[in-house]
């Protein structure tokens, strides 16, 4: 099994798939910390050997008890630590004299406790196990269950609670918290879902999430992953695992905490996690086809679906019920979901008419009504006709208990025959699930539940559609000259911040249509550049320092004559100076002033997780007003751009709503590409772009304002601060 996993990957072995285990601070009544493991191993027949530590004892569990790690008879490929947190490096380093090399470590009170002493000890536990070349998990965590080989590492009694699942094995289950570990376990497994590892990570200290989540991808068999997190630090190592189960059709399922302030805070007093941008992250998922989770429950219910992912589904669903009732709430539900029903055709119609009375609904929702207790094999007969006709992607069928079993050979045949997602969903107990669910079908008991995981899944297979084996990134392209130069001087002159008129030449190289506009020293020159531009323009003080301009009183529109313009630079100048007097000023900048369209901001940040990220929203003041923004990493293409905008409750504004002028669409996402484009090819450099506004109109695009901010080109460690280096060369999750 080894054989096929990544270098990354192999070190956790001896943490995941142990040959043998040590138990330190093992206890005789089984039900204590230092207890379940031993009772787990011996209880669930764990093959390999298995030795307990504690002087207090000769023997636990009818196995011999050895007094000290230096008394084993041979090194264990893996030891559980079940003691308090000052003893552990001490434990650590007893371990590795007698040939150990991996851990596990249940103690808390370390960097989670956020108070000085935790941090000092999690700190040395960090830098023993770099010395002794150790791979420890935790601290403060539940462990591991391997159900493959019965491995266990963990003081949770849930694995003996809750049966193991039978072969075959082929979901992996790793999560941030331990209490979550056990409630998706438990949850899922009451829906049968087939778990071959469960991790908890705890603090992460020398391991981080998307290691594991390597290791369980590089697993042979498995084919779902089910994950709880509430902040990730290998953004980099994530995005390579999640395109590679996304490219291979393997369905990744996260819960992700921290998606509001208060869950944000939450999380970090939790665990000690850094929790990112909720957008930003369900931003990334969306492009690497992760499932979103809402909750535990439809984390397990998705994880549940896991292994229907092979039949076809989509955006398209035909609701089939024998209540009207049921299929207006099933269709509500749905489409709120994000799934349309959409209206059969009028052939389909007929078609259904030959098996349901004229008072039974045939336009989807399909209404069965009463009569079709008496001809149940027509169930399969209109799924049939509704598969054929193309019309939907995937169906969704209400019914009792007793009529789904009377169903269920009709159904069967259904979904074996077409490959089409065929879901039943019951009130009562369905005799017959587990032949439907060899067929393909999988079983409902609760209305919502099944929506929201049926409705996750048909989004996952139309993002499939959209961005499976397109990779994220791009070869970027080469910095033109004069963008180049204005990086190097702005590097030379240690400027971070570039201003206006530099950051739109530099957009300009890429094609990003900006305002004729020059740049100004005196009154003089000012009035010279406005009658070369021609009248109206617009006035704005030139300086890296000041962001927001109009702030400071920095800007002056419609300025109509030479007049106007001197009086003006007066303004601006006297202006700046008493509010802003320690900015620096390069000058003055004369613009056009632009016909009036739809304001737009098209921005780039740095997540200090996932690299480049843009956003898209309405311009100006009305981004912060009525925060209708839309987020995608880095590139963003102009068929992409299409989409992101009409996700936008402003695009009607775009469209041409009540008779307002339309925009130029295919103008407006060749300079959102462009801007993508230039981001890409700064690359490293890049920290943040902004255009605000770019004006869309029906004769094209403009960008009238620009901020372009370098990055400092620092460490990872010190983009995250508060993180220290791992032995395995990751941030640890550790709070400043």
């Amino acid at each position: 099994m080894t054989s096929s996993l990544s270098e990354g990957a192999a070190r956790l072995r001896p943490l995941v798939d142990p040959r043998s285990i040590a138990v330190y601070g093992a206890s005789a009544d089984l039900t204590r910390l230092g207890g379940m493991p031993v009772a787990l191993l011996t209880e669930r027949g764990f093959k390999g050997a298995i030795y307990p530590i504690n002087p207090k004892y000769t023997e636990i569990a009818g196995l011999p008890c050895y007094p000290d790690i230096a008394s084993l008879p041979a090194p264990a490929d893996l030891i559980v630590i079940a003691v308090a947190a000052p003893e552990v490096v001490g434990v650590m380093r007893q371990a590795a004299a007698r040939g150990i090399r991996a851990a596990v470590v249940f103690a808390a009170g370390f960097a989670e406790a956020n108070d000085s002493e935790g941090l000092a000890l999690q700190a040395e536990l960090v830098d023993v196990a770099r010395e002794l070349g150790m791979v420890v998990a935790g601290p403060n965590c539940m462990g591991f269950g391997n159900l493959d080989s019965h491995a266990y590492s963990t003081f949770t009694a849930i694995f003996r609670t809750v049966e193991p699942p039978a072969s075959p094995r082929d979901t992996g289950l790793v999560t941030q918290s331990g209490s979550i570990c056990s409630a998706i376990y438990a949850a899922g497994r009451q829906l049968g879902v087939r778990f071959n590892v469960v991790i908890n990570t705890g603090n992460e200290a020398c391991v981080e999430f998307s290691e594991y989540l390597e290791y369980l991808a590089d697993r042979p068999g498995t084919e779902t992953i089910v994950g709880y997190i509430e902040g990730l630090r290998d953004g980099a190592r994530f995005e390579r695992v999640a395109t590679r189960m996304r490219d291979e059709g393997r369905l990744l399922t996260l819960l992700k905490a921290g998606e509001t302030e208060k869950g944000a805070l939450a999380a970090a007093s939790h665990t000690a996690a850094l929790a990112g941008s909720g957008a930003v992250y369900r931003a990334m998922f969306e492009r690497l086809c992760v499932v979103s989770a809402h909750d535990i429950l439809h984390a397990a219910d998705v994880a549940y679906l896991g292994r229907f992912r092979e039949r076809a589904s989509g955006p398209r669903v035909a609701v089939l019920t024998i209540s009207g009732a049921i299929g207006a709430l099933l269709a509500d539900a749905f489409t709120q979901a994000g799934i349309d029903l959409p209206e059969l055709s009028v052939p389909v119609r007929e078609a259904l008419r030959e098996g349901i009375p004229r008072f039974g609904m045939v336009h989807n929702p399909v209404d069965f009504t009463g009569n079709i207790v008496n001809r149940h094999q027509f169930a399969a007969q209109a799924l049939e006709t509704l598969f054929a006709s193309g019309e939907v992607d995937f169906a969704v069928i209400y019914a009792p208990g007793f009529l789904i079993d009377r169903m269920s050979e009709g159904l069967a045949a259904v979904s074996k025959a077409t490959g089409r997602l065929v879901a039943a969903i019951s009130t009562g107990k369905v005799a017959s699930r587990e032949v439907l669910e060899a067929a393909g079908v999988p079983v409902f008991d609760d209305t919502t539940r099944a929506v929201r995981a049926l409705a996750s899944l048909a989004h996952w297979h139309e993002n499939r559609r959209r961005y499976a084996g397109s990779p994220r990134a791009t070869s970027p392209a080469n910095l033109p000259a004069v963008a180049k130069e204005i990086v190097r001087e702005a590097r030379r002159d240690g400027e971070l911040t570039i201003d206006e008129h530099r950051a739109k030449r530099l957009m300009a190289e890429f094609g990003v249509p900006v305002a004729e506009e020059r740049v100004a020293l005196t009154p003089a020159t000012a009035v010279e550049a406005a009658r070369a531009i021609g009248y109206p323009v617009v006035l704005k003080v030139l300086s890296a320092d000041i962001v927001h301009k109009s702030e400071v009183g920095g800007v002056r529109l419609n300025l109509i004559d030479d007049g106007a313009v001197q009086t003006a630079c007066a303004s601006v100048l006297q202006r700046v100076t008493e509010r802003e007097p320690q900015a620096r000023v390069a000058g003055l900048l004369v613009q056009k002033q632009e016909a009036p369209g739809t304001e737009l901001l098209v921005g780039v940040v740095r997540d200090p997780v996932f690299g480049l990220v843009m956003t898209l929203g309405l311009g100006g003041v009305w981004t912060e007003v009525f925060g209708d923004v839309v987020h995608a990493p880095l590139p963003v293409s102009a068929e992409l751009a299409s989409t992101l905008l009409r996700r936008l409750k402003a695009w009607p504004l775009l469209e041409g709503f009540r008779g307002a002028e339309q925009v130029n669409e295919g103008a407006l996402v060749k300079a959102i590409a462009s801007i993508s484009e230039a981001a890409c090819a700064l690359a490293a450099d890049l920290d943040e772009l902004e255009i605000n506004p770019l004006i869309a109109r029906a004769d094209g695009v403009v960008a009238v304002d620009a901020l372009l901010r370098l990055s400092r080109g620092l460490e990872p460690t010190d983009v995250l601060p508060g993180l220290r280096e791992t032995a395995c060369g990751q941030p640890a999750r550790v709070l400043p």
